[in-house]
């Protein structure tokens, strides 16, 4: 068994805004809206990239593009 497969650790996220308009409508068009929860899956052990699981799909994104959203955990 993998990690997180076990959803015992899930830790749910939200996305509050954007910290730049650089990446934003590239993370729009992802469906990272404002108020849209999602949680981590697994990170690359350098960090880069990052897996979400949002809206019901697997996103992966860059460090720079994640590091771009304002989040809070739920």
């Amino acid at each position: 068994m993998a990690c997180g497969d076990c959803n015992k650790c899930k830790v749910e996220y939200s996305i509050i805004g954007y910290r730049s308009k650089d990446n934003r409508a590239k993370l729009l068009s992802f469906g990272l809206t404002p108020n849209t929860t999602f949680e981590i899956i697994r990170t690359a052990p350098l960090g880069d990239p990052i897996e979400i699981k949002v809206r019901g799909y697997f996103l992966t994104l860059r460090k720079l593009e994640f590091d771009n959203l304002i989040i809070e955990k739920l």
